[in-house]
């Protein structure tokens, strides 16, 4: 498994150094941005998105809208189960970094802070931003749809730097996707019912309030008729 494009000519390794060419010509502040973008940036992101979601969400009274906020809590724990599936997946495809493989390449802000003794099937970085946005797509599709947006503008800052190859981040996109959407039925059976009885309490002590005002409207109209 180790032969993954790692020699001769082909698609992956001929975009890998189309896109991290752009690096070569681009001026460094560019590259130094990308590096910050894509190491941290695009990350930090995608959890203001989520918490954005998350206080929209909040003003909202609906019984529906616990589902949207399972979606929430899945989102965050399926980028953490994705990112422990890669971990036994890299060893077995054990595919070096396209750096230690192929001359020429612009590793860009060092490598991005990646361990070059490392494998780089598949991206992490491109698996958890994948994960947090399809996970707030199925929340809210209009925040969502940035964040999956992001997620690939992630993927292509990985390839820019030099760190991965494209076929690296696909595969990180496909098993974001796919953590997040396959279990996420059973997940929303679990987390839907303790979503409602979280909110459920937290809304408690607003509601107690206009219900004893009902009561008190009630037995002054039964006074009303007993007059």
């Amino acid at each position: 498994m180790a032969g993954l494009t790692t020699g001769g000519p082909n698609v992956d390794v001929s975009l890998l150094y189309e896109i991290n060419g752009l690096a070569r010509r681009a001026p460094g502040w560019i590259d130094r941005a990308v590096s910050v973008i894509g190491d941290y940036g695009i990350p930090l992101a995608l959890v203001l998105l989520v918490l954005w979601c998350w206080r929209g969400l909040r003003r909202q009274d609906e019984t529906s809208v616990a589902e949207s906020f399972a979606a929430l809590v899945w989102a965050p724990v399926a980028a953490g189960i994705a990112l422990l599936v890669n971990v036994p997946l890299r060893g077995f495809v054990g595919r070096p970094r396209p750096f230690l493989q192929h001359e020429g390449l612009e590793v860009v802000g060092g490598g991005g802070g990646v361990d070059a003794s490392g494998f780089s099937f598949v991206s992490d970085h491109a698996t958890m931003a994948m994960a947090l946005g399809v996970g707030l797509f199925v929340a809210n599709r209009r925040l969502g749809a940035i964040g999956i947006g992001l997620a690939l503008l992630e993927g292509l800052c990985r390839v820019y730097m030099g760190v991965h190859y494209p076929t690296d981040v696909v595969g990180g996109l496909a098993l974001g996707t796919a953590v997040v959407l396959v279990p996420a039925p059973l997940a929303m059976a679990v987390l839907g019912p303790v979503v409602r009885v979280v909110r459920g309490r937290g809304r408690g002590a607003v509601v107690a309030r206009p219900v004893a005002g009902a009561g008190v409207e009630a037995g002054a109209g039964e006074k009303d008729l007993a007059a």
